[in-house]
């Protein structure tokens, strides 16, 4: 049943269902086959909608969510989950903060025991480790190497740890920079016991949380942190993205280049296999990003602010 207090996907599933009855017309059977429903749980989130108030004369939820603009976007890009932030535009902490709470309330209510979740580093999933609730008690994965900030920010272990302490199950942690020096150096550490024993769970994981970044100065950690020659290089190869240390094409193809050689993390077709990968953006001129991460297939879930969920169908 459908509350106040239901979950952002439970939020977004009531709106695309009250949207699809209330707006475009269709009838129950339709709009459970489509959503692969019974007829029964259907008229049931109708009939919750309209006595919590999300149905009035237009759908809408008063609070963090717009489940309007949310429903629009799953549906535009056949999304497992979207849940866009109704946040002022205000500074970039301000926004990180509000998306990290809203994915952290999403990864609770729809994590279940069976689960095995995969972690990589970003801001962005940083904030989300820090606001989550208490999980239910499953594996959690790291899914990329270290990178630590100037500015004192968690690496991903640390934000591995968040997630681990928050589900209270065991924690795949390694301790092993993203990128290294070179290839060699690099392949020996992928068999370095903790790094292995990490990456021995990626076919286990169900669930991933992940950042997106822009292939640009300011834009994205790994490219600050990149030498020169491999932005060049990358750029050269229309890289417009990269997904937790996987480099995409504005069309979303993988690009495998010479630093992909030398970084520890997930590869492209790792996280391919993975059943859910969330990803949280964030900052307008990182849409491109976004739109290259969803072109790609490999992210099935999004949370964003207003802005950007509106650029993305803009564009």
């Amino acid at each position: 049943m459908v509350s106040q207090l239901a979950g952002p996907a439970s939020l977004v599933l009531s709106a695309s269902v009250a949207r699809r009855y209330f707006l475009d017309g269709r009838s129950k059977t339709e709009i459970a086959e489509e959503f692969g429903l019974s007829r029964f749980k259907v008229a049931r989130l109708i009939e919750t909608a309209r006595a919590t108030g999300l149905v009035r004369i237009e759908i809408g939820h008063r609070g963090l969510i717009d489940v309007d603009l949310s429903a629009r976007v799953q549906d535009a890009f056949g999304l497992e989950h979207a849940v866009v932030v109704d946040a002022p535009e205000g500074s970039t902490d301000d926004v990180r903060r509000q998306l990290g709470q809203v994915a952290a309330e999403l990864l609770a209510e729809i994590t279940g025991p069976d689960d095995v979740l995969g972690v990589a580093w970003s801001r962005s999933v940083g904030a989300m480790a820090r606001a989550l609730p208490r999980l239910a008690a499953v594996p959690v994965v790291q899914l990329t190497g270290a990178i630590t900030l100037p500015d004192g920010d968690e690496t991903s272990i640390d934000v591995v740890r968040d997630v681990a302490r928050a589900a209270g199950g065991p924690a795949y942690v390694f301790y092993a920079p993203f990128a290294l020096p070179d290839a060699a150096t690099a392949q020996a550490l992928r068999r370095q016991r903790e790094v292995a024993l990490a990456f021995a769970q990626l076919p286990r994981v169900t669930k991933a949380v992940v950042g997106v970044g822009l292939w640009a100065p300011g834009r994205s950690t790994l490219y600050d942190t990149a030498r020169e020659a491999d932005r060049a290089q990358l750029t050269r190869r229309g890289v417009c993205a990269e997904v937790s240390g996987v480099f995409l094409t504005a069309d979303g193809e993988p690009v495998h280049a010479g630093l992909s050689e030398r970084t520890i993390g997930i590869d492209a077709e790792q996280m391919r296999a993975i059943p859910e990968v969330i990803a949280i953006p964030y900052g307008v001129e990182k849409v491109a990003a976004g739109r290259a991460a969803l072109r790609s297939g490999l992210v099935h879930g999004l949370v964003t602010h207003r802005a950007f969920a509106q650029a993305l169908l803009d564009g």
